[in-house]
């Protein structure tokens, strides 16, 4: 009997498998109860676009990037942060991924004639592959997110020229202009909650959409100062035609949700108890220290005074290391050589000060618990998961004037340079806030106007603050702010691109080489060979910048 059943239970898998493999492998498979790619509504995809986007460029400009142009550093797991110790793995996967998402997304609004939605793909779309390229220079474009055609020269894509992607990125933003330049009311399938930064308003990406253009007319200027001329010029003069984010309450932003770890602020100590992503996060003391001169309004929403100040009294006896009143007041035995800040609010971090950050300003507990009550920790709305000043800030009206300010400086058709520069400065403070301190401020010296392209990138690296990869290709195309490596640091200058990761050299071998042969070694790149964050791209070769 027991024979007789599984010969028969044998004879039934064999006919089921039989059926199955004579089926369209398609129709098997097919999710039930999912969303298929060739139905899916536009609305759908829009919101992780948008949010993994933002996500994306805090990832950088609050974390690793801020370290580079040294608006933070860390005193715990810093190497990486304050060092520039990188190792050779930095990936782009993550970008093209939210790139074939956003191609999705484009391909559904064109399938269903949705021109705003179209419009908003090719701004992202501009937005991400601008942001690869200018992490790493040349990289897949033409022929990218066309795996599934299949063929070597889609599944293994060959490398756009840097120029070239540029070039590309600003055809789709002109082409996202003419898509969005109707009245809201012209378009259909706006899905208001779906659109994260706007609201579903299309003047408003379309003011993102020019921005970007730009973002990267400047960008290119030092290559291409004739089409960067150009190009700006054009939209300064055609204000309806182009319209700009000209103040704060255009500016692209993203709000953190803070209901999970995905969607809350990165330093938060709601879902990180111990809260040490937020004690290890400190303000850089080439950033604090200008701040502080010029009784910037800014400081204050950014970082916490002191918890205990340190105070070196001669008169006191030797051997002397006491607090008293909330002070720590040492003997200068006690100090000998050991350069301390004893500023009574505000005390950063030096950059690469060390290879113990934790030990700075004479911790009596260093190590990695991040704990140093003599160093200014972040505001404590950097501990929270959500709120109105955690917001991922992509374009701002600040870096749009400051934009202008530069151009107009040149000499280029752009306006008034004192006039763009003060709305710039004004435009952050809004942005934060403290837009009652702007007249104030303004007269401080050392803010107001001299007519100095190293004040206005000065001010734009200020405005910068948790979007510091802007900063850092603006030092990279000019030198300023004038960064200096720290004593820790891999190189005794800053770095201007990103490795291209192990992953991509082995499987795409032909077409990443010849990008990689394309770059310019310099004395600072020789140890890593020419795939170094130390070789120039297209963008900087033979400009002589930064370095």
């Amino acid at each position: 009997m027991n024979k007789l059943v599984k010969k028969n239970t044998a004879l039934l898998v064999l006919f089921l498998s039989f059926f199955f493999s004579c089926k369209d492998l398609t129709q098997l498979n097919v999710n039930p109860n999912g969303v298929q790619p060739e139905t899916v509504n536009p609305n759908l995809i829009m919101p992780t676009v948008l949010s993994e986007t933002g996500k994306a460029f805090v990832n950088l400009g609050f974390q690793d990037i801020a370290g580079v142009v040294q608006h933070t550093q860390k005193d715990a797991f810093f190497s990486s942060h304050n060092d520039y110790d990188w190792g050779g793995n930095q990936s782009w996967t993550g970008y093209y991924d939210l790139l074939r998402n956003n191609d999705l997304f484009y391909q559904r609004a064109v399938t269903l004639n949705l021109e705003f939605h179209q419009g908003v793909a090719l701004v992202m779309k501009s937005m991400i592959f601008g942001l690869i390229t200018d992490l790493w220079g040349d990289a897949p474009y033409t022929n990218a997110l066309k795996g599934e055609l299949g063929g070597t020269d889609f599944i293994l894509p060959k490398y756009d020229d840097q120029q070239a992607i540029y070039a590309g990125i600003l055809a789709d933003l002109d082409k996202a202009n003419t898509l969005l330049s109707k009245p809201k009311a012209s378009y259909s399938s706006i899905l208001e909650s779906a659109d994260l930064y706007y609201a579903g308003d299309p003047t408003k990406w379309r003011k993102l959409a020019n921005s970007l253009t730009l973002r990267y007319l400047m960008r290119i200027s030092a290559k291409q100062p004739d089409v960067a001329k150009a190009g700006i010029e054009k939209i300064v003069a055609n204000a309806t035609q182009f319209p700009i984010i000209d103040d704060a309450s255009a500016d692209a932003l993203l709000a953190y949700v803070g209901n999970s770890p995905g969607d809350a602020w990165p330093t938060n100590a709601v879902f990180d108890i111990s809260g040490s992503n937020y004690r290890r996060v400190k303000m850089c003391s080439t950033l604090l220290k200008p701040m502080q001169a010029t009784s910037d309004p800014r400081l204050a929403l950014w970082a916490k005074k002191v918890e205990i100040p340190l105070s070196v009294d001669a008169t006191l006896p030797a051997g002397t290391d006491k607090i008293i009143n909330g002070v720590r007041y040492l003997s200068p035995d006690k100090v000998g050589t050991t350069v301390i800040d004893t500023d009574p609010n505000y005390v950063g971090l030096p950059p690469s000060v060390s290879q113990l950050p934790s030990g700075y300003n004479f911790n009596p507990t260093p190590g990695q618990t991040s704990v140093n009550p003599h160093v200014s920790y972040l505001n404590e709305i950097y501990m929270q998961a959500k709120g109105p000043l955690l917001k991922a800030r992509l374009v701002s009206a600040a870096e749009v004037h400051l934009i202008l300010a530069e151009a107009a400086l040149k000499g280029w058709a752009a306006g008034d340079a004192k006039t763009h520069y003060e709305a710039g400065v004004k435009a952050s403070l809004t942005a934060w806030g403290v837009a009652s301190s702007y007249t104030a401020f303004i007269a401080q010296k050392g803010v107001v106007y001299n007519g100095t392209l190293t004040q206005i990138m000065g001010q734009k690296w200020i405005a910068s603050w948790s979007n510091a990869t802007e900063s850092w290709f603006d030092y990279r195309r000019t030198g300023l702010p004038a960064l200096a490596s720290g004593y820790s640091a891999k190189r005794k200058v800053l770095p201007v691109r990103f490795y291209y990761m192990r992953d991509e050299l082995n499987l795409n071998q032909k077409n990443s080489a010849a990008a990689v042969d394309k770059l310019e070694t310099t004395a600072n790149s020789q140890a890593d060979g020419k795939n170094s964050p130390w070789s120039k791209q297209w963008l900087i070769q033979g400009t002589g910048k930064p370095w």
